[in-house]
């Protein structure tokens, strides 16, 4: 077929309950090619698996069908928009048949595809026997799995959209390979177009968190008109990756090389191997330019032959949880906040005692208000209104019950100010869904696209590695420290952007320079060390610091930093979305006359 010079993708969902006018913006206004969204993350796959567990036509993203495809299906027909997502969940089959009604209903007819095999639960003995083990850990895996889902490509996507499909559903894939998928089919990329596909999916993985890349998050808040009215991401893409970050017309938001390198970083670990099934990408020398009012192009990315396996996200069940918040007032109220938190947990741990319960697995007391996430850095020791939440993990649901019905009591025989929790009624405890990462071989994941009544197998297996972490070359050393003399301290936000995000139980900061010659500043003063100090209230591992020259930043990793992560957490932050607004207080020793510049830009901000 004839292949576009370029092609536009607008993403407009980058989790599953992002904003319905999303979808309406870019097939509207936004004169889109193909139309992607991620809706999974590893927690939605264990909520999806229970709702399946109890439903076996559920275990999908609804809304991709009540907000997406049921309104806008005639639309999407007439602009003969293809569309491309993972809502399909844990059910992909079920999705597929929701879109056809969907279709039906609105008098359309579009070919519907769906990619499965990523769901390799049932054969989860198999992978047992083979020693499949965590990555970061080495522990085996657990007795009881709740879901079990490898991390696909884009060339399933690619290959449905080939075969003519309209809308391809998948299950759990990379987030940016709806983008890549797309792409791969427009531009007939092949598996050895490393570059290429890099490219690709640095568009996919810019694009993927929706308005997120375009002021949403943003460190410089203050310069992002209309939240309200924010534009979502619509990128055309050349031929060989590179491509013009844009949104629909008279939308808000704001697109800057700045906000589009913050969310570069997010969430990417090391830049220089950000490992998808389909290519190892180095994002190092990525470049972002202004080519435009709200357009930045982005160029630079490179690639590396894929492994030879596929990451795959395990969950399962590890007790329960209990958390609930009340507020305090009046003097000293972060200290009587504490108190009253520390008295319910003392009282109930000798009521499990009196009942031969065992004790709490972990207590969470947090005095949101007094900058309790801050640790030795708050600074509102005199805060006279608070919020306390306290979270706990226990084996038994009914201890955390117990927990529950005894801190209502607190308001009228504890310390004084206590104004009642919030919420309707008591809280009930949950599960507590671990997180369990594994590598599994791709020979041992057959991959299926079905369309038009036809199971296609696309096995990757065939696809040897070609990458190690030990080809990678060493990082440099820090910096020298500055030479002593006419120095000043100012907070890291004058002179540098940041944006954290979680993986798993760790947190992931990354940070750029405002400036060139600030680079210098932040490769000695930003070290591995600075900020494992800095962050040492809330981490138990390493951290590990990578640089990235395109952009005059590093990428740090803070490793068990977040309580378990995602719902295993009871941290008021478990998903690291604070972490780089407080890395950005942390203070630096710079120049006079470069404090004194940076001021004004610290004021902008």
């Amino acid at each position: 077929m004839a292949q576009k010079k370029t092609v536009r993708v607008g993403c407009h969902s980058g989790f599953w309950g992002d904003t319905e006018t999303a979808a309406v913006q870019l097939v509207r206004h936004g004169n889109v090619d193909y139309l992607v969204s991620d809706y999974l993350a590893e927690v939605t796959m264990s909520i999806m698996a229970a709702q399946k567990l109890r439903n076996p036509q559920a275990g999908y993203a609804t809304d991709f069908v009540t907000a997406v495809m049921a309104p806008l299906a005639r639309e999407i027909a007439e602009k003969k928009i293809k569309v491309v997502t993972n809502a399909g969940g844990v059910n992909p089959q079920a999705c597929r048949d929701a879109v056809l009604k969907a279709c039906e209903a609105a008098g359309v007819k579009l070919k519907v595809a769906i990619v499965t095999g990523d769901d390799i639960l049932p054969r989860i003995e198999e992978f047992r026997a083979a020693g499949v083990r965590e990555m970061d850990t080495g522990a085996e895996l657990p007795a009881k799995i709740v879901s079990m889902n490898a991390y696909l490509g884009g060339f399933p996507i690619a290959r449905a959209l080939d075969e003519g499909a309209d809308v391809v559903i998948t299950g759990r894939c990379v987030d940016s390979a709806v983008t890549l998928g797309a792409l791969i089919h427009a531009f007939g990329w092949g598996m050895d177009d490393h570059d290429r596909l890099a490219a690709g999916t640095l568009c996919g993985h810019i694009i993927e968190c929706g308005a997120q890349c375009n002021g949403g998050n943003f460190t410089d808040w203050r310069l992002v008109p209309d939240y309200d009215n924010m534009g979502f991401p619509v990128a055309e893409v050349e031929a060989d990756g590179a491509f013009v970050l844009g949104k629909p017309e008279n939308t808000g938001g704001l697109i800057s090389t700045a906000t589009v390198a913050e969310q570069m970083l997010y969430e990417i670990g090391d830049p220089r191997a950000y490992i998808v099934p389909d290519v190892v990408c180095d994002f190092t020398g990525a470049t972002y330019e202004q080519v435009g009012k709200d357009r930045v192009r982005v160029a630079g990315a490179r690639g590396r032959p894929a492994t030879d396996t596929y990451k795959v996200s395990t969950t399962w069940p590890d007790g329960f949880k209990f958390s609930s918040i009340f507020m305090l007032g009046g003097r000293e109220a972060a200290a009587k906040g504490r108190h009253s938190a520390e008295s319910i947990i003392k009282k109930t741990r000798r009521l499990f005692a009196e009942k031969n319960m065992a004790d709490y697995r972990d207590v969470s007391i947090e005095v949101i208000g007094s900058e309790a996430t801050y640790g030795p850095h708050s600074r509102t020791a005199d805060a006279r209104e608070v919020v306390v939440k306290i979270a706990a993990k226990h084996d038994q649901k009914e201890a955390l019950s117990l927990l529950g019905r005894e801190i209502a009591p607190m308001s009228t025989g504890g310390v004084v100010g206590m104004a009642g929790s919030f919420g309707a009624g008591r809280v009930s405890p949950s599960p507590v869904i671990r997180m369990f990462s594994c590598l599994v071989p791709k020979s041992m994941v057959p991959v299926t696209v079905e369309v038009d009544g036809r199971a296609i197998p696309m096995q990757e297996g065939a696809r040897s590695g070609g990458f190690t972490a030990a080809s990678l070359p060493t990082e440099r050393p820090p910096a020298s420290a500055l030479l002593a003399g006419d120095t000043e301290t100012v907070p890291l936000i004058a002179l540098a952007y940041g944006r954290s995000g979680d993986k798993g139980d760790n947190a992931n900061i990354g940070i750029f320079a405002r400036k060139p010659e600030y680079e210098p500043i932040l490769d000695s003063e930003v070290t591995e060390e600075a900020v494992a100090k800095y962050f040492a209230h809330r981490i138990n591992g390493k951290v590990t610091r990578w640089r990235l020259p395109g952009i005059k930043g590093f990428n740090f990793l803070l490793r068990q930093a977040l309580g378990g992560g995602g719902m295993a957490s009871l941290k008021a932050d478990p998903l690291a979305k604070a972490f780089a607004q407080m890395l950005l207080d942390m203070p630096v020793r710079v120049p006079a006359d470069v404090a004194r510049e940076a001021g004004v830009a610290q004021k902008a901000a």
